[in-house]
């Protein structure tokens, strides 16, 4: 392994599918080049049909791309298959598990496939730590959803891989055993492990990843830090309370102003045009009385909306 080398490195990446029947071509990855670096916990967005599956599965081995060059932590996929597949973990969208073993020979027989000697194998601390203490002797087919999908995590640890990659881990999950997993998640990230995410639960990418990228039709349109993306908004709201009822929204005050019926004023302001202190000021000179404000920070999901309708609007042009 390299230790310089980063976790993915994708550089002109191209898939092309082409239909038997009509022989039309769909670019489904179109000349994708980025990094990500080791200990990242990258969230990989995008609408359904954007090309996030065909990536993830061209890294997994089950997909071969057209051209192009993918590396796991410096091993390239195609060159040196065996050791890109040891550095990588998948869990996968689709519930499918070994339905004639238990969940503790399941995980037994997936070290083995990985050519993991019996003596290092981690299948119990790997049961204990996803909560399938419980479930270790019980056939796989009589394991809910939520059950099922920690065995799919479980499967994908069992030799230790430096890159775990989650697609859609939490569909179907629940409250209690999503947050039980994002914990173990986070705690495996904190050990150095390398997490690329794929979701539709923004709020889940806002609050796990420090890395965003967006592709869309193939393309990646957005790729940096997510405070960095985050302010590509440049736009906040100053909810205050007033310590008086309002009857009607003061004068001169900057800004996009709104009085909701509760009777606060939410103001909608660019952070690169106006400071708080100067909304605050304008506030006092229009003679309200403030008894409570508070600051709401843009989401991802206004990000993601925002770089969609940008990158639409460049292919309309």
């Amino acid at each position: 392994m390299n230790p310089n080398a980063p976790a993915v490195a994708l550089n002109d990446l191209q898939k092309i599918y082409t239909s038997r029947k009509s022989k039309e071509r769909k670019e489904a990855l179109k000349g994708v080049t980025f990094d990500i670096p080791r200990g990242a916990f990258f969230g990989l967005l995008g609408p359904n049909g954007a090309g996030k599956s065909t990536l993830i599965n061209i890294l997994a081995g089950t997909v071969n791309k057209s051209s192009g060059d993918a590396a796991i932590c410096g091993y390239d996929i195609t060159r040196e298959t065996r050791r890109a597949k040891m550095s990588l973990g998948v869990v996968p969208q689709e519930l499918i598990v070994d339905t004639f073993f238990t969940v503790r020979e399941a995980l037994d027989i997936h070290a083995g496939y990985y050519g993991v000697p019996k003596e290092k194998r981690r299948t119990n601390t790997i049961i204990e730590a996803l909560g399938l203490t419980q479930q270790a002797d019980m056939n796989s087919r009589r394991l809910s959803g939520g059950m099922r999908r920690r065995l799919l995590v479980a499967k994908a640890l069992v030799h230790n891989p430096p890159v775990l990659i989650l697609d859609e881990p939490t569909a179907g999950v629940d409250v209690e055993l999503r947050r039980q997993l994002w914990d173990y998640v986070v705690e495996l990230n904190k050990q150095g492990t390398t997490v690329l995410l794929t979701t539709h639960y923004l709020e889940e990418a806002q609050e796990l990843c420090d890395t965003i990228g967006i592709i869309n039709n193939g393309q990646v349109i957005a790729l940096d830090r997510k405070d960095a993306l985050m302010r590509r908004m440049d736009r906040k709201q100053l909810v205050i309370t007033p310590t008086d009822t309002l009857g009607a929204l003061p004068p001169g005050l900057p800004g996009e102003i709104t009085l909701t019926p509760e009777g606060q004023l939410v103001i909608a302001y660019a952070p690169s045009k106006l400071s708080v202190e100067e909304i605050l000021s304008r506030v006092r000179e229009s003679g309200v009385s403030i008894r409570d404000l508070a600051t709401v920070e843009p989401k991802l999901e206004d990000v993601f909306r925002k770089m969609m309708k940008e990158d639409g609007n460049k292919k309309a042009a």
